[in-house]
């Protein structure tokens, strides 16, 4: 018996928790199925709601499985911050299998970055990359009693993988998650893999640089089997990158018509590649919201990223979509090594002049692998990793510090709707600013 889990539990999480936004594990149940097909007896721990490690026991003790595969759904950005709570909860799991004489491999970003952690706690095997490719091979080795690592990537193409083994979650359980506190039911499906994109803050432990996308027909297929099978009200499209091209997402809306199978969805995607034909094909498909990656309104910070995109892309990939009747939600990220309050102003003149539906403010989070990381190393502390995703700890030397970002997400998320927060929260914010370090000297006025 093989049991196959991951480590997310909702309750470990706060934010997550009263966010009540949970999404299967879509690697984990890919992983899942390949092995379901090879023929192996299976069974799945899912965390999301279970109490940590007792529920864990109890599924060891249940099943009884003589290998445990701890497979991360590295689609899921919440697996990609290597949380300190999310890594406790992984080694104690293998920790809690290897006691019960399971043979022990894991898969995910943080186990890809701190391989030795996870051999210290107990795993035979790090499952480098896309760890779903090599559960087979991971598996007749540990049966073997083979303990060299090996490669993630197997020779076999992302439209032939099965579909993720959906009937071993508890469906029920993220339909009333959601319907409860958000009145509609949201599912994780995935098109595509990777990024060709070089933002040098961005970690790509699990797929590197390459972008391998499935076939337009393919993702339409699997859309009929979930709007039959799991009965959504709403799609997350879970890539990093929805629709390379104009014309793979004006085949995806074709295929989509073709098949009866729209359901509204939300994706991610760049600034620079919404144009009037990638909108319009957006709008067909069914997209109810597109995520964009602004990051900044400072041109300068956007180039000190190697971002690849202009300030003013943003106002128009925003105004774009809005003329097809898509929501625009923007991604913004404080703190980068450089920005000053002139910089923040910039991002919040920007946030008030295009009036995004939604944003979410993060500060810049040194991931080990990324250029970003390699800058900040020698100001890196003891910790390099938040407790939890609702920290928004400063990990290195900023500008300013950690409560002062802090209070600059609140203004920004006050901002929205538009102009909400109002000029006196932001004259506090420029007193305080300028108490800090700050080359530029620190005035209301706009960014130029």
């Amino acid at each position: 018996m093989i049991l196959i889990a991951h480590s997310f539990f909702l309750q470990r999480d706060h934010k997550q928790h009263e966010r009540q936004k949970p999404y299967a594990p879509l690697t984990t149940l890919l992983a899942a199925a390949i092995l379901r097909d090879d023929g192996h007896e299976i069974a799945l721990f899912d965390a999301t709601f279970a109490d940590a490690s007792s529920a864990f026991e109890a599924a060891l003790d249940r099943h009884r499985p003589d290998i445990v595969l701890l497979i991360e759904d590295n689609f899921n950005f919440l697996t990609k911050m290597c949380t300190e709570t999310r890594r406790q909860d992984a080694l104690a799991m293998i920790e809690i299998a290897k006691r019960r004489g399971c043979s022990v491999a894991v898969n995910g970003p943080d186990a890809s970055d701190h391989p030795e952690l996870y051999h210290g706690a107990g795993a035979e095997m790090v499952i480098p990359g896309e760890g779903e490719f090599g559960v087979s091979a991971v598996v007749a080795q540990l049966r073997k009693r083979d303990r060299k690592d090996i490669p993630g990537q197997q020779p076999r193409t992302i439209d032939s993988l099965p579909l993720p083994a959906w009937d071993l979650v508890d469906v029920r359980a993220y339909r009333d998650a959601w319907r409860s506190a958000h009145g509609y039911f949201s599912w994780s499906m995935a098109t595509s893999r990777g990024c060709p994109y070089a933002c040098n803050w961005c970690a790509k432990p699990t797929f590197g640089r390459r972008y391998n996308q499935r076939l337009p027909a393919s993702v339409a297929d699997e859309l009929v089997r979930v709007k039959r099978e799991i009965q959504p009200d709403h799609i997350w499209f879970a890539d990093d990158i929805f629709g390379m091209t104009p014309r793979w997402i004006d085949e995806f809306a074709d295929e989509v018509a073709r098949r009866n199978a729209r359901i509204p969805f939300m994706i991610q995607s760049r600034t620079n590649l919404i144009t009037p034909e990638t909108a319009a094909g957006l709008g067909r498909a069914g997209a109810a919201q597109v995520w964009l990656g602004i990051e900044s309104g400072s041109q300068r910070i956007l180039d000190a990223m190697d971002k690849g995109t202009q300030v003013d892309s943003a106002r128009t990939a925003t105004r774009l979509l809005r003329a097809q009747g898509i929501a625009v939600g923007w991604f913004l990220q404080l703190g980068y090594p450089g920005e000053e309050w002139l910089d923040i102003i910039a991002t919040r003149d920007l946030v008030r002049e295009e009036a995004p539906d939604e944003i979410g403010v993060s500060v810049a989070y040194p991931l080990p692998g990324t250029l970003f990381h390699a800058r900040v190393a020698d100001e890196l502390g003891s910790r390099s990793n938040w407790r939890d995703t609702e920290e928004l700890a400063m990990l290195f030397q900023g500008t300013f510090d950690t409560e002062f970002y802090r209070l600059v997400r609140d203004a920004l998320h006050a901002e929205v709707p538009q102009g909400a927060a109002g000029d006196l929260r932001w004259h506090d914010l420029a007193r305080r600013a300028a108490q800090h370090r700050s080359p530029a000297p620190i005035r209301m006025e706009r960014h130029a």
